[in-house]
């Protein structure tokens, strides 16, 4: 007996689920992107590295990012915080439009009030125990097998748990109706190209790299470097990883 279900009913994962889940190679991307043929997910394991000590918050990597993935107007997939230390403990906190063209200005204190300022980038941190995920009434936001976090538009209900649930503030409700985020420009990754953000920051603060990769840079960077990730004590794990960061700013 039919239970009532065509063809045009079985959502684009739900098939796609059918057809690689036993294979362990499934791997979602956004409308118009393709998996390059020689890439096999379960090889790769990406996490992401920001220097703060080499960003001078010129916004290159806001800009590369909105023009590579189509991010609406008012919205970002990446923005770029600026951090200003009074002498008297007080933090500052300044995003003018996400730093889309920088910043064009000083903190309005007097420079001799600032004990430090520096610029923290921010993107999706990619949990390896997402919120986001666990919340998700119909499995649109999950981890791919080579570690990142991805939303499934065709299966997103815009219902905005995630969006809710992100504790990094790094999901958006899109206009057409759907949660969207960073993707670490997955699509560029399976072909051996570096994220946009990455490719555009002209003093090299931003990289992505292969965990799984012994001799990759990124991983021999966090082995033998300090550093941290954002808010270490809720437990999500995250893989954007953080190097000089103040201890102020976790």
């Amino acid at each position: 007996m039919s239970d009532g279900k065509t063809p045009e009913t079985v959502s684009r994962r739900s098939f796609l689920h059918a057809c690689f889940g036993a294979a362990g190679a499934m791997v979602l991307f956004e409308p118009g992107e393709a998996l390059a043929s020689t890439y096999v997910p379960g090889d790769h394991y990406w996490a992401y590295v920001v220097d703060l000590t080499k960003c001078i918050g010129c916004g290159a990597c806001v800009r590369a990012c909105k023009a590579e993935n189509a991010v609406p107007d008012g919205f970002f997939r990446t923005w770029v915080e600026r951090y200003t230390f009074l002498d008297d403990g007080e933090v500052l906190v300044d995003s003018p439009d996400g730093a889309l063209n920088g910043f064009a200005s000083d903190p309005d204190v007097p420079p001799e009030r600032v004990a430090k300022s520096f610029f923290v980038p921010k993107i999706c941190n990619h949990c390896t125990s997402s919120p986001c995920v666990q919340v998700c009434p119909v499995g649109a936001s999950y981890e791919t097998k080579d570690g990142v976090v991805l939303v499934d538009k065709s299966y997103c209900i815009g219902c905005g748990y995630c969006i809710q649930a992100c504790p990094y503030g790094c999901r958006f409700m899109n206009p057409v109706g759907t949660a969207d985020k960073c993707t670490l420009c997955l699509h560029r990754l399976t072909r051996g190209q570096a994220p946009a953000c990455v490719a555009a920051c002209p003093v090299g603060a931003r990289a992505c790299g292969d965990l799984k990769d012994p001799n990759d840079p990124v991983r021999r960077e966090l082995e033998t470097r300090r550093h941290g990730v954002l808010k270490p004590e809720l437990g999500t794990h995250p893989k954007c990883y953080y190097l000089g960061l103040d201890q102020e700013v976790l």
